[in-house]
C-alpha cells in the first residue's frame, strides 16, 4: 500500500499522465500509434495495488474512454478491466523491477487491451482487423512502452520503484 508524501507523489504521477492523455496526445500524431498515457495511468496503478482494486480502476477507464468514443460501448471498459486484473495478477508472477522487462509489461499489456477492444466491439475478422492486430497495435504499444519506461525511470523515486538498467 501507498503511505504519507509517497500516496500524493504517486498520485501526481497518475494525474500528469491523464492530463497528458488529453493534453498532450492529439499533438503526438495518428491516433492509432501515439502512447495511451490513460493505459499507461492503469497499468502504473494496477503494478502497485491489488487485482480487484485495478479491475475497478481498469472499469472506470474504460468507461471514460468509451464516452469520449462511443462507437463500440463497453468494449473499452471490458477491456481495461481484464487488463487492469491481469496486471495486478501478474505483477507477482513475473514482473521485476527491470527496465527491460517493464518495457515488455507495457507492450504486452496495450496489444492484449486493443485486442479484446476490436473483438469485445465485434472487429473480429477481415483485413482492417489484421492491420488493427498486426500493424497498428503494435506500434501503440511500442510507443507506450517507450514512454512507459522513461516515467518509470523519470519518477522512479516517487513511484518507489527501482528500475535496473
Amino acid at each position: 500500500m501507498i503511505y504519507g508524501r509517497s500516496r500524493y507523489r504517486f498520485a501526481a504521477v497518475l494525474l500528469l499522465l491523464v492530463a497528458s492523455h488529453f493534453g498532450l496526445r492529439p499533438w503526438l500524431g495518428d491516433p492509432r500509434w501515439a502512447p495511451d498515457f490513460l493505459l499507461l495511468a492503469l497499468l502504473v496503478y494496477s503494478i502497485r495495488t491489488t487485482p480487484g482494486r485495478a479491475s475497478i480502476a481498469g472499469f472506470l477507464v474504460g468507461l471514460l474512454g468509451d464516452a469520449l468514443t462511443p462507437v463500440a460501448f463497453g468494449s473499452g471498459a471490458l477491456a481495461h478491466t481484464i487488463v487492469g486484473y491481469l496486471a495486478a495478477w501478474g505483477k507477482a508472477v513475473f514482473f521485476a523491477e527491470n527496465a527491460l522487462v517493464s518495457g515488455g509489461f507495457f507492450f504486452v499489456g496495450t496489444w492484449i487491451r486493443d485486442v479484446l477492444v476490436l473483438l469485445a466491439g465485434g472487429y473480429g475478422g477481415g483485413s482492417a482487423f489484421f492491420w488493427q492486430i498486426a500493424v497498428w497495435s503494435p506500434l501503440k504499444a511500442l510507443s507506450t512502452a517507450i514512454v512507459g519506461v522513461g516515467v518509470l525511470i523519470v519518477f522512479q523515486r516517487w513511484l518507489e520503484m527501482r528500475i535496473a538498467e
